[in-house]
């Protein structure tokens, strides 16, 4: 089984196509053991000297759907794939920014998620706590953007520009790039001077 963790913020468009290949995959059936980990592009903005935006209740917004997904993601796992695609694509695809709990209910109501449970959870600051943890233990790997891929102790930025197509096609893209990374560890950088159209 290829086993992975995986950063991810729902604002990056890239942390979009790969996280939607992982779940596309992952609904497929495929051996894949993915940890999806929430690190927020928010904390590397923030002010000179101003707290852990984790810890900064003004910025609980810019942090509001990543808690949630962690909330779901720890306690209520059957949710999770379904939320996280539904997030990604409700950035994205709707312009929704979910910021705000009014944005928010509705796409997980429509899933089925027990929100009061989720609200809970969220004020009691867990969530927050997991994302710092999540955001530190990436910075050890000097990670600097989402998607990152961490295997076997080793961290690897991806910008990949597609998004899914099957869940065949999606399940080989991941284990050639987890086979790639493992395989090859001395190969640092690998950029197409120019995007394919």
């Amino acid at each position: 089984m290829n086993s992975f963790k995986l950063s991810y913020d729902y604002r990056c468009p890239f942390a979009k196509n790969i996280h939607l290949h992982a779940v596309t995959a992952l609904k497929g059936g495929a051996d894949l053991e993915i940890e999806f980990s929430p690190w927020t592009m928010s904390q590397n903005y923030r002010a000179e000297g101003a707290p852990d935006v984790w810890n900064d209740e003004g910025k609980d917004s810019e942090l509001l759907s990543l808690a949630i997904s962690t909330s779901i993601r720890d306690q209520q796992p059957q949710y999770f794939l379904e939320v996280h695609e539904a997030f990604f694509r409700a950035r994205h695809e709707q312009g929704i920014r979910l910021i705000s709990w009014a944005e928010i209910e509705p796409i997980l109501s429509s899933i089925g998620v027990d929100i009061e449970r989720v609200k809970a959870d969220v004020a009691s600051r867990r969530p927050h706590d997991v994302i710092g943890q999540t955001f530190s233990e990436f910075n050890g790997y000097e990670a600097f953007g989402v998607p990152t891929f961490v295997i076997d102790g080793d961290a690897t930025f991806v910008r990949y520009m597609d998004g899914p197509e099957s869940p065949e096609k999606s399940a080989e893209l991941l284990k050639s790039l987890v086979t790639l990374m493992s395989s090859q560890s001395a190969l640092n950088e690998f950029k197409h001077t120019r995007v394919p159209r």
